[in-house]
């Protein structure tokens, strides 16, 4: 019985030496900067709050456009200038508050399609081992996958076309969430 009383003894001190010390502080460092220092570390507490609760909106809104909170519609946007004789033209239709359809191209003066010109596609191949035919087909796919362009993986000897898209498919989705079904016009002017 007495060990009993005596380890509860301790026990009882060895918390009350703990919760005094974590409560108390130095007084005799304390002072009026220590007061500032402290209104400082709430303020920055909230802010930091602040923020992870815009974040969290944040995140919650992009997950919404991913549970079907795009409105129905057919968004589309084009570039308005060739760049080594072609320019991105990009439609997305959504149906039921999702991307049902993603159609990324870049077409020539005549509206043909880079994927079915084989003498590009054949050089680009020897380069950088992907092409056209295969990488645009395949983003296309994903985004319809995925349903979020950030979430769309870069493609290995494509990149600038995958920046391309992602940037374009978010302008897109961004519309989508609105229901804007406006053409997005790209001024993407080459200096020759």
């Amino acid at each position: 019985m007495k060990l009993k009383k005596l380890a509860s003894g301790v026990t009882i001190l060895a918390m009350s030496t703990l919760l005094l010390a974590a409560c108390g502080g130095d007084k005799d460092k304390k002072d009026d900067k220590g007061t500032e220092a402290s209104s400082s570390e709430v303020v920055k507490a909230e802010s930091s709050e602040s923020k992870a609760d815009d974040t969290e909106k944040a995140d919650k809104a992009d997950d919404a456009a991913k549970d079907g909170d795009l409105k129905d519609g057919e968004y589309t946007l084009e570039e308005k200038n060739e760049s080594n004789g072609y320019r991105t033209v990009f439609t997305i239709v959504v149906t039921d508050g999702k991307i049902s359809e993603s159609n990324y191209d870049n077409v020539n003066k005549d509206g043909e399609s880079k994927i079915n010109d084989d003498e590009y596609n054949k050089k680009m191949e020897e380069v950088a081992k992907t092409s056209p035919d295969k990488f645009i087909p395949a983003l296309n796919k994903e985004l319809v996958d995925k349903q979020d362009p950030k979430d769309i993986d870069t493609v290995t000897g494509a990149t600038h076309s995958t920046d391309s898209f992602k940037e374009y498919a978010t302008q897109l989705v961004e519309a989508a969430k609105k229901g804007d079904t406006t053409k997005i016009e790209v001024d993407n002017q080459v200096d020759k």
